[in-house]
């Protein structure tokens, strides 16, 4: 499998709009490190996601996805669950990490034992983001509701 679409993004000659443009950046350089897809907004979220789907739908899905079912479930609009999406693009950094030469012969499965099968057990559990989610019917999940405590006491209003 040396489909251009299954290379993370550095191997395609582009890379992701999250990481910083720098030549002299090495994988162990935090300036090289991108940032999390959680951080972004507006158009750096938007291309960070687009990255993301196109690694999910053309590397992951077609090799590692697996039947549907009651209590393996997968939700075919995955990018609208915010846990799948941070999961999932951590999932993306780490496979791009532990792929590369420098990662060493071991690297691919360091990825397969400690980032993809937690994750993906933790993604495709009865009661994990897709819960719910059946073939072609999405259901949104709905925050816990939370309290409005202050432990601490009531924060200051400023000005006052």
């Amino acid at each position: 499998m040396t489909d251009a679409s299954m290379l993370p993004p550095e191997e395609e000659g582009s890379r992701p709009s999250s990481a910083p443009d720098t030549p002299d950046a090495g994988p162990e350089d935090p300036a090289a490190a991108p940032f999390f897809i959680l951080y972004l907004e507006g158009d750096q979220y938007v291309e960070a996601l687009r990255g993301l789907i196109m690694w999910t739908h053309h590397l992951l899905l077609p090799v590692y996805g697996r039947e549907v079912s009651s209590t393996t479930p997968w939700c075919s609009r995955w990018w609208e669950h915010e846990e799948a999406v941070a999961m999932l693009h951590g999932l993306w950094l780490a496979w791009q990490s532990h792929t590369r030469p420098e990662a060493g012969l071991t690297g691919p499965v360091s990825w397969h034992r400690d980032c993809l099968a937690p994750t993906m057990n933790v993604l495709r559990d009865a009661r994990g983001p897709f819960a719910g989610c059946k073939p072609g019917a999405h259901r949104a999940k709905v925050s816990p509701p939370v309290d409005e405590l202050y432990p601490f006491g009531a924060p200051e209003r400023i000005g006052q």
